[in-house]
């Protein structure tokens, strides 16, 4: 009992540290009869232009979680205007485009573009967000939730990164795809049992998925790429960890650009040689310069 008080209050201390220090703020948006909670660093009052990021947690976690994972990303907040969001999905879940999914937010079909909109309109009315600046990055079920936005609405959602997560295959697809050209940033490893690289079924019974490969080309074809894309070998920073990150690349003058880091021996986690969200901020504002 000794034990757990003292980490209880470990954890007491560090959140309230990081909360006065960051001014986190908790808010929620009541949606069809449920109140929908997020949570964010609030920005300064001198951000202008702000770029607004929605940072989306793994099945069976929540918002304040992954703020914990993000700190790199949000140190860079001020200097950067950026508004960092952290969602809570229902239930610790997410309504994405996977049909098997037995979550209650699948299973009740809960109004996620809804509770997106409302948050991007609550940014720009309160803190002045640039709309055109909306970008996603999800992890696992967060990933999912990432293609969802941008196959759904993606006339609000300027870019998206997908972590450990594929496309479901067709017949496991629960989401009417407005199939509309979009920037796509994609980290996935290749001994991922969760999310299976090469495609298959996806864990806890959430039916099938295409491959990494196969998600890729989803969307290099809407953004009207051809033949085989760029092939680049990232630094391996970390050499004892057994992984190293190859980039596959489509990018053209005009055009969004699709990036695939396909993490040799990466599982279902973050790889070492880099910062994911670092990653995905950096493709996103080689996007923002796209017309």
């Amino acid at each position: 009992m000794k034990t757990t008080s003292k980490a209880s209050l470990l954890i007491i201390t560090l959140l309230f540290f990081v909360t006065a220090k960051a001014q986190i703020i908790n808010d929620s948006l009541f949606i069809d009869g449920h109140y929908r909670s997020f949570h964010f660093n609030k920005p300064s009052a001198n951000n202008t232009n702000t770029s607004l990021i929605f940072v989306l947690h793994g099945s069976g976690g929540n918002g304040i979680q992954t703020m914990r994972g993000a700190t790199k990303l949000m140190a860079l907040a001020e200097r950067e205007h950026l508004l960092i969001v952290f969602p809570d999905g229902y239930k610790d879940n997410w309504n994405e485009c996977r049909k098997m999914a037995p979550a209650a937010a699948n299973v009740q079909n809960i109004d996620e573009n809804t509770f997106f909109s409302k948050m991007i309109d609550y940014c720009e009315a309160n803190y002045k967000i640039n709309s055109a600046r909306v970008f996603v990055v999800g992890t696992s079920g967060g990933g999912h939730m990432a293609y969802t936005l941008a196959m759904t609405m993606p006339e609000k959602i300027k870019a998206i990164t997908a972590i450990i997560a594929n496309i479901p295959v067709p017949d496991n697809m629960d989401c009417i795809e407005k199939k509309m050209p979009m920037p796509v940033l994609i980290i996935n490893g290749t001994n991922d049992p969760t999310n299976p690289y090469n495609g298959g079924i996806s864990a806890k019974n959430k039916g099938l998925v295409r491959s990494a490969d196969e998600s890729f080309r989803y969307w290099a074809t809407l953004d009207g790429y051809k033949g085989e894309p760029t092939m680049e070998a990232l630094p391996d920073t970390d050499p004892k960890d057994g992984k190293t990150i190859e980039k596959y690349t489509y990018k053209q003058k005009g055009k969004p650009e699709v990036t695939l880091l396909k993490v040799i021996n990466g599982e279902h986690n973050f790889p070492n040689d880099i910062d994911v969200y670092l990653e995905s901020w950096n493709f996103f504002k080689r996007q923002i310069e796209i017309k």
